[in-house]
């Protein structure tokens, strides 16, 4: 496996729309595994490729529950709010409070290519709404409070 350098603040392609996935692919799924490598060592939660300079819409997220491995994801519902804090592989040494969904439904293919939906709340529901947006040109940056330097 390999792993990408991860982009920071300041790269373009973290401000554009990516583009859709067509077709699954070995190489499509070889993008995802390289992903979920690079997150895991780099010690994220989630990665979408447009942070490791790929402008398609795949993301891959773990909060400890188990990997998820999305192309094409889209969030169908939203439900209540949290507020809390949030980093990024892409910003990193910085921190700031973003209010989000507490409850999100999520639409995507799995790297097989098969039609999902996932049902996520707190935390699980935070990390698929920071990641989707990536894949807008969105960073949290652009909706926290109280951006400040990391302890």
């Amino acid at each position: 496996m390999a792993r990408f350098q991860i982009v920071t603040a300041g790269d373009p392609i973290l401000r554009k729309t990516a583009r859709p996935v067509d077709e699954v692919t070995d190489r499509t799924r070889q993008i995802l595994t390289n992903m979920t490598e690079t997150m895991y060592h780099a010690h994220g939660v989630g990665l979408a490729a447009p942070q490791v300079g790929i402008s398609r819409r795949m993301i891959v997220v773990d909060v400890g529950d188990g990997l998820m491995q999305l192309i094409n994801p889209e969030i169908v519902k939203k439900e209540g709010l949290q507020e809390g804090p949030e980093g990024c592989l892409s910003v990193p040494g910085f921190n700031g409070i973003v209010i989000r969904a507490n409850q999100v439904q999520v639409k995507a293919l799995n790297e097989e290519g098969q039609e999902v939906t996932i049902d996520a709340e707190g935390f699980k529901a935070r990390a698929l709404q920071h990641e989707i947006d990536h894949l807008d040109g969105i960073l949290y940056t652009d909706k926290a409070s109280n951006v400040e330097r990391a302890e």
